[in-house]
């Protein structure tokens, strides 16, 4: 019988600053070849338990493996078998493309024979095949993001850690980027990515969503929506969105700004429909839409925050 591999495994994971408690006894199981999104707004402990994942910060308390290495006593082990991309890029803007390639090549013991294929493939990968010679720190934010990708996994580890890879990037640089984490993980390899763009929630396989260093839900996209999300979630188009919001919230109803929109969150539309017209109309604001959707991703994480 085949079994699943385990890529990560930790149990009561806890890492404290002082008195400050930033990850609070979390549990986490990552499969090898999973696409694992760790969701949480800024200050949530995304980071904290990414760099004790990669070996960078010693836990506190609690157990466990990340590629079958001992997050307690073997983070050396950890640190070369996995890569690790920072949202910084951690590349060195002043050398050219190709000599930042080969310095990582260098940093992560990739073999002489092997180095120039490996250099190859990460100017491909990075659309940089004829940038080789130009200084990193003149290339637009999508290259700069391809190439520390390429760069974080030129010794071809099993583990990926993206710590907010995204940030700063373009829509379509995002999109295209998601393109190659998914290619790998198609060929096997476990990803684990934090993010606080909850759009980008739906390209993973399983969540986990963090506040306050606590993991307050987990599970597949869908499964997030349908657990947590009892109540509708009602679209509202109307002219000046944040006065409405505020007139809307002030009677009684859960509202939020999505964008140019609003989603009010109610427990029976036949009454809350009436009832929000009837608040604007009121208020002489212009409603040029109001509907039922398909909750979202940040829908169910607002909610989950309210009842934290």
């Amino acid at each position: 019988m085949n079994r699943e591999i385990i890529s990560v495994k930790v149990r009561g994971l806890t890492k404290r600053f002082g008195d400050f408690v930033a990850v609070d006894n979390i549990d986490l199981t990552i499969k090898k070849g999973e696409i694992f999104g760790f969701l949480g707004p800024n200050g949530a402990g995304k980071s904290t338990t990414i760099k004790m994942l990669c070996g960078l910060l010693l836990p506190t308390g609690g157990n466990g493996s990340v590629g079958g290495f001992d997050v307690m006593k073997e983070s050396e082990e950890i640190k070369k078998n996995i890569g690790y991309m920072s949202q910084k890029f951690s590349l060195y803007d002043d050398l050219t493309v190709g000599e930042n390639i080969n310095f990582f090549s260098g940093i992560y013991g990739v073999a002489n024979t092997r180095k120039k294929e490996r250099m190859e493939w990460v100017l491909e990968m990075a659309g940089l095949r004829d940038r080789r010679n130009t200084v990193t720190k003149t290339l637009p934010g999508g290259f700069k993001q391809r190439l520390a990708l390429g760069c974080a996994i030129l010794h071809e580890p099993p583990i990926i850690f993206l710590d907010e890879p995204t940030s700063g990037v373009d829509p379509i640089s995002r999109r295209n980027f998601w393109n190659l984490i998914n290619e790998m993980s198609k060929g096997g390899t476990t990803i684990f990515v934090t993010t606080h763009y909850m759009d980008e929630a739906d390209y993973c396989n399983r969540l986990a969503l963090i506040y306050r260093g606590r993991i307050i839900a987990e599970g597949t996209p869908n499964e997030l929506k349908q657990k947590y999300m009892t109540r509708y979630v009602l679209e509202i188009e109307v002219d000046k969105a944040i006065e409405a919001m505020e007139l809307i919230y002030n009677n009684g109803i859960e509202t939020a700004i999505f964008g140019s929109l609003l989603h009010a969150t109610v427990d029976n539309m036949d009454l809350a429909i009436p009832k929000i017209k009837r608040i604007l109309e009121e208020s002489n604001m212009n409603l040029n839409r109001i509907e039922r959707i398909m909750p979202s991703l940040e829908d169910v994480f607002v909610t989950l925050i309210e009842t934290a």
